[in-house]
């Protein structure tokens, strides 16, 4: 018995040890609600915790916690809780509302009130938007447990003065995916070898989201329901200051803001931002750090520049977004070249950072509150000094796509007008900052180097039309876009009919009716037919469906289409006729019938994630069609005559003679295969295809010009293309270009793939226009030697099939509506493309 006593005393001695390595300053704790530890069985650091035990946790410290309540705002992909607790001193939760409309009227920007001292501080501890970055949502646990347990003086003092909202996981489906990972290659004891499997993810590893995406990119483009549910409660609530927690390299140290000076030449954010508030929390952060022997470093790497971050948008939204970078364990110990580093030692960074970011922002509520306050107010005075008033478009030919377009616009609570035919947004606005952000577009930047993309105007990525105006006739505030689309129902018919290709939704609703057994064909030349008692003219592409050619009968196939328009709000015709008023009639050549896609795609070791997340998001969420993923382990197995397209996105692919010889001489037999970025270049390099590289001459009597060394990073750096929009001319006519009425449109460029125009004169679908630049910096040399020579569309002929070669990413981030379609029309009418030659 006594030694049973003497166990259990050792035991529970190790057990407040391990908890006292984070907060033994914050003592005494409320001994009936449960600490981490009690809660999961195991000490915070000793294994990764699963999602749902982290959402579990939070869920009783809501129930057993006077200062705690919890929300859930949305579910991921898979179907994962999205969490905040809301922690405060019982008096303030209990008038939350109040203390909130107190707390939005400074966002008002006619709103006078002084009062900044009166109203608690709104925080927003927001933790592991990268799933295999696990440190931050460790310490969402023990932040939690602290600020719902703790009885000490100065934690009581933070919760009187502050409402602080913990969102421990933003991204769960990536964090279970590492935690199963890491907890799997666990070794007991552990092993610090970097070269074991803890520390080696496979692919995709847990970075990112059910689809591949990278949530941190995602604050701007809000696509996937974890971006979507936070921007909501965020523009509930606007927080004045929000954490960003990650990881980084194991052989760094620890970082904080401020950052590497901010790449735009005239910032949008104002500059109190990013100097005084950024230095302001550094340098109680460096104490805090110090005070527990941490090292760590500021300034000179990453940046705010693009908005889409977790630490860039609120700084357009009137707060103080924060950015910590660790250096990740990799699992739960690792050898580095300053000794090991452990799992417990990064999460208890993260934590003091977590704590310290709760004490300085009280210490300076009423400064973030008149900042916050000053900050919407300036954006009207700003707004009131432009000669642009606001932003007018419309796309007459593609509804869907523009009320996309007006979605996301909605989601950052930018207000939008309907005028007569036209949408207007006034840029007099208190979200005048976001209609910069999706509109304005730069060609002169302070900074050459950038750690993301430096164009986003969000316009562009729908190809929408949109112009300035000086002048403004608002006419009707849109508040959501239900209802938006005004489709006449389609008429039945006993002959035909037909569905505009120009819409967005188009291929999905091809997709429906081609699953449920309609035949279904293409025209490859436009023409004009009588609709009712009108005319109609159609574009290239437009799809036909003659009813005596199909299986069902007239009601059935009636029906059908009835039901594809309701779902997919796409222009449909019924007509009586084959014979046209101009153009092609029904019955000619020209109109051929579109096969069923059979598509696949290779994934895996050496395969990009994001650009195979993309296409795989595209398929399953916006035509509905179901893509073979296949790993490229399994490549000698698979039987690749069932499939008429194969992708191949960006990656350094590794194939052997015999699986080379495999992939041509399948194309060869009429199939056909999409590659995208640095497949392309795979394609030209293997010489899969007779097509060429933009290579500029070289000057071989050319002297280099010595330079210093510690400049080297920035100078070679500068010639990367981290992601510019640049014009493409594209050919109409052409297949892969139905749908399109203007030649000029943007596209996304984020690599150094540089094509060569084909020789053959009908293989250039798409080149870069004389005048390429739309937004975004690219140096002087890129613009003259690669871009202005290059194309970044061509379809090369191989025996009887072909292969179809994307410079750039037609779907990058699942954002660029306007280039969708060219990889849509490569699965629907790829095969239907016959690359003329005079040979």
């Amino acid at each position: 018995m006594l030694k049973k006593l003497l166990l259990l005393v050792l035991f529970c001695g190790s057990t407040l040890y391990g908890q006292d390595y984070f907060f033994k300053k914050f003592h005494p704790f409320n001994a009936d609600i449960p600490s981490p530890e009690e809660f999961l069985g195991y000490g915070i650091g000793e294994h990764h915790t699963r999602h749902d035990l982290i959402v579990a946790y939070l869920e009783k410290l809501a129930e057993v916690s006077e200062r705690a309540s919890i929300h859930y705002y949305g579910k991921t992909h898979e179907g994962r809780k999205l969490v905040i607790l809301t922690i405060t001193s019982p008096e303030n939760l209990s008038n939350l509302d109040e203390l909130k409309r107190q707390h939005l009227a400074f966002t008002n920007p006619d709103n006078n009130a002084s009062n900044y001292d009166d109203v608690p501080i709104f925080i927003n501890l927001a933790y592991n938007v990268h799933g295999n970055e696990p440190s931050s949502s460790e310490a969402a646990l023990l932040t939690a447990y602290t600020f719902a347990a703790s009885n000490n003086p100065e934690i009581l003092g933070y919760l009187n003065n502050a409402v602080i909202f913990i969102d421990p996981t933003i991204n769960p489906d990536g964090r279970d995916r590492h935690t199963q990972y890491a907890n799997s290659y666990q070794g007991n004891p552990l092993v610090a070898d970097p070269q074991d499997a803890e520390h080696n993810e496979y692919w995709p590893g847990g970075r990112t989201n059910h689809y591949w995406f990278d949530l941190n990119r995602d604050w701007l483009l809000g696509i996937n329901p974890e971006s979507r549910g936070k921007l909501t409660w965020y523009h509930e609530w606007y927080p004045n200051v929000v954490t960003d927690f990650h990881e980084m390299g194991t052989q760094s140290t620890y970082f904080f803001e401020p950052m590497k000076a901010n790449g735009s030449l005239d910032p949008i954010m104002p500059k109190e931002n990013y100097e005084d508030l950024n230095n302001m929390f550094g340098e109680q952060f460096a104490k805090a750090l110090d005070s527990i022997g941490s090292f760590y470093f500021t300034k000179e790497a990453f940046d705010g520049t693009y908005p889409g971050y977790g630490s860039s948008y609120p700084d357009l939204q009137g707060g103080l977004g924060l950015l910590f970078e660790q250096a990740s364990s990799r699992g739960h110990k690792q050898t580095t070249a300053f000794g090991e580093i452990t799992f417990p030692f990064t999460i208890r960074n993260q934590y003091t950072s977590g704590i310290t970011t709760v004490k300085t922002a009280v210490k300076n509520k009423a400064y973030m509150r008149k900042y916050q306050q000053d900050f919407f107010k300036s954006a009207i005075s700003r707004a009131s000094k432009s000669k642009i008033k606001g932003y007018t478009f419309n796309d007459a030919h593609d509804q869907n796509r523009t009320k996309a377009f007006i979605d996301k616009l909605l989601l950052h609570n930018i207000e939008v007008y309907k005028s007569n035919d036209t949408y207007v947004v006034p840029t007099k606005q208190p979200q005048y900052r976001m209609v910069q952000t999706m509109f304005e577009t730069y060609s002169k930047y302070r900074d050459s180097v950038y750690y993301d993309a430096s164009a986003w105007s969000v316009g562009n990525f729908y190809n929408m039309k949109y112009k300035p105006t000086t002048s403004l006739n608002l006419g009707d505030r849109i508040t959501t876009t239900k209802d938006l689309i005004q489709v006449s129902p389609v008429e039945k018919s006993n002959y035909a009919y037909i569905i505009d290709w120009d819409d967005y939704n188009a291929p999905a609703a091809l997709n429906y009716l081609q699953k449920n057994g309609l035949t279904i064909s293409s025209s490859f030349k436009p023409f004009t037919t009588k609709v009712g008692p009108d005319s109609k003219s159609f574009n290239y592409g437009a799809l036909v469906i003659p009813v005596s050619l199909q299986k069902k009968d007239a009601d059935a196939t009636y029906k059908l289409i009835q039901a594809a328009q309701k779902e997919f709000q796409v222009p449909m015709f019924g007509v009586n006729s084959g014979f046209n008023l101009n153009g092609i009639d029904l019955g000619s050549r020209f109109i051929s019938p579109i096969k069923k896609p059979k598509i696949a795609m290779l994934i895996g070791d050496g395969v990009r994630s994001y650009e195979a997340g993309e296409v795989w998001h595209l398929l399953d969420n916006r035509v509905h069609m179901p893509i073979t993923k296949i790993p490229m382990r399994n490549f000698d197995k698979i039987k690749i005559d069932s499939y008429k397209t194969l992708v191949m996105v960006s990656g350094k692919y590794k194939f052997t003679d015999k699986q080379q010889d495999k992939i041509k001489t399948w194309v060869g037999k009429g199939n056909t295969l999409i590659t995208i970025g640095t497949a392309s270049k795979w394609a030209i390099d293997k010489k899969l295809v007779k097509e060429k590289l933009t290579k500029p001459e070289k000057d071989t009597l050319a002297i280099a010009t010595r330079k210093p060394y510690v400049d080297s990073d920035e100078n070679l750096g500068k010639e990367s293309v981290g992601g510019v929009i640049l014009k493409m001319d594209i050919d109409t006519t052409h297949p892969l270009a139905f749908g399109y009425h203007d030649n000029a449109i943007p596209v996304y460029k984020n690599n150094t793939v540089w094509l060569t125009p084909s020789k053959n004169e009908y293989a250039t679908v798409g080149k870069y226009a004389k005048e390429p630049h739309i937004d975004g910096f690219l140096t002087t040399k890129n613009m003259k030697q690669y871009v202005k020579p290059s194309a970044s569309l061509i379809v090369s002929k191989v025996g009887s099939g072909r292969v179809i070669l994307f410079a750039d990413n037609p779907n990058f981030r699942g954002s660029w509506y306007g280039t969708n379609r060219l990889f849509l029309n490569a699965l629907f009418l790829g095969d239907k493309i016959k690359v003329p030659s005079r040979e």
